[in-house]
């Protein structure tokens, strides 16, 4: 393994700048059962860490992501702030000091992330959460990287798996936040949470492929 810093960066400014983009979208997503600011309060959060990105202490992957999630913890509004945040502060706790990543940790980074994230949420599997996008990618990480294959299909087999799971939330019915409020009128539409999962690894996949030919070309 080399120094992963390329990467984590890849993954973090692609987070950044798709919730940036996509402030309205996942605001609409999230006003069909919600109050509609969970666009809004994801990029007033990533917003705050893009301005202060180039800042954070880089002693080593753990630490970096720790301090993302206090960052984001503290800036975004309602409940995403702590839900997003323990989920990057659980993952710097597995990361711990290393500078590299392989295959194997980041899915106990994924795997730690989602038991904080159920923890802090009281949610599980099934409640119409990111979790319901999240479990599925996490599993099809870790079952592309059993199989061998490449980073780049990996995070394609992930984008495609968190997509599938994303829009499977139309058939459910919400139990966590607070669209569990309308209980069955909560049926017929997809989770915004989720939602914004499946787009953030969709992102992420079409940026790796591009990481990766562009060091293929330097390579030559």
């Amino acid at each position: 393994m080399s120094d992963s810093w390329s990467e984590v960066d890849l993954v973090l400014t692609t987070i950044v700048d798709t919730c940036l983009a996509n402030e309205k979208y996942f605001g609409d997503l999230d006003s069909v059962v919600g109050d509609g600011d969970f666009g809004y309060s994801l990029a007033r959060g990533f917003e705050k860490l893009k301005a202060q990105y180039g800042e954070l202490d880089r002693t080593d992957i753990g630490t970096f992501l720790k301090r993302v999630g206090m960052l984001v913890t503290s800036r975004i509004g309602g409940t995403s702030g702590p839900i997003w945040g323990t989920g990057f502060l659980r993952a710097g706790m597995t990361a711990g000091t290393t500078t590299s990543l392989d295959g194997p940790t980041v899915v106990a980074m994924l795997r730690s992330a989602i038991a904080g994230i159920m923890a802090r949420g009281s949610a599980e599997l099934g409640d119409k959460t990111l979790l319901d996008a999240l479990v599925p990618m996490t599993d099809a990480i870790e079952a592309a990287v059993a199989e061998g294959l490449s980073s780049a299909e990996v995070a394609a087999r992930a984008a495609v798996a968190a997509r599938s799971a994303a829009d499977a939330t139309i058939d459910m019915v919400a139990r966590r936040g607070r669209a569990a409020y309308t209980g069955e009128r909560s049926r017929g539409s997809v989770d915004a949470g989720a939602t914004a999962v499946a787009v953030l690894m969709e992102q992420i996949a079409a940026s790796w492929q591009l990481l990766i030919a562009e060091k293929g070309r330097a390579s030559e």
